[in-house]
């Protein structure tokens, strides 16, 4: 009776055994395939996937164009958004109040207005004809006010007696950057950048609002094609899977290797 048990229950300490990981991840996965084959049985949808074969070159150039997408944003939100949380902390105004007006405007807004404003405004203003190079930039700008505030917030989160126990042992401004703050900005915000890696690859969806031929406007013209819009849009829905899973596997190891008590 314990054994099974240990199935299905969590132990005191938090603990679950990898089989029991096993067993209920496998239960969960038959509940949602039971709950959409009764929603497709329901509304007399027969699923054919045998199409998607003749597609696949398409697919796959799509899905590359998403992860270079995905990943050049990655990197330019990134810088984005240091140079935010740093411009907020700034002892000239013009730059710190620069910096809040852009964070909140960009987290108050949502991204599809986002992409019509900066493309057809912003870029054609400024001549920028690459679909590709303006969705990575569209999409680094808002993806860098979210890195600015887990950057920023991370920052403030470190105890100040830290700082002062660095300037008592005589550590210059750059050898505090380096032995104290960083270390532990890291440890903090590493898990949170892994999971807006995530983010990013599913906000990347909605660049083909401006025709990039990403996977979801890939996808989105072959069921034009051939009007098998659930089939296109599940295949779809896997894919991204593909991507995010393992990122987001990634954060919560990272989450685990750098929890800590102060």
């Amino acid at each position: 009776m314990k054994k099974i048990k240990k199935l299905f229950w969590a132990e005191e300490n938090g603990h679950v055994c990898l089989a029991a990981v096993l067993m209920n991840v496998l239960l969960v996965a038959v509940l949602w395939v039971m709950l959409f084959w009764v929603s497709l049985h329901a509304i007399q949808v027969q699923l054919d996937f045998s199409f998607l074969g003749q597609f696949r070159v398409r697919v796959w150039d799509g899905f590359l164009v998403t992860l270079r997408l995905s990943l050049c944003s990655l990197i330019l939100s990134f810088f984005i958004g240091v140079l935010s949380a740093a411009g907020q902390g700034s002892g000239l105004l013009i730059i710190r109040y620069f910096c809040s007006v852009y964070v909140k405007f960009i987290r108050g807004t949502p991204l599809i207005m986002q992409i019509y404003l900066f493309f057809y405004i912003v870029g054609t203003a400024w001549g920028v004809e690459n679909r590709f190079a303006a969705g990575v930039m569209i999409l680094s700008v808002f993806e860098g006010a979210y890195i600015s505030e887990i950057i920023r917030g991370s920052f403030l989160s470190m105890e100040g007696s830290q700082l002062e126990a660095a300037r008592a042992v005589g550590f210059t401004r750059g050898q505090t950057l380096r032995y104290v703050v960083l270390p532990q900005m890291a440890a903090r915000t590493l898990p949170a950048l892994t999971g807006q890696f995530a983010s990013i690859i599913k906000d990347s969806s909605l660049l083909s609002m401006i025709a990039v031929i990403e996977l979801t406007q890939t996808m989105r013209e072959i069921s034009a094609v051939n009007f098998r819009l659930f089939e296109c849009y599940l295949f779809l829905g896997v894919l991204y899977l593909c991507l995010t899973l393992p990122v987001s596997l990634s954060s919560e190891w990272l989450e685990r290797k750098f929890r800590y008590e102060n």
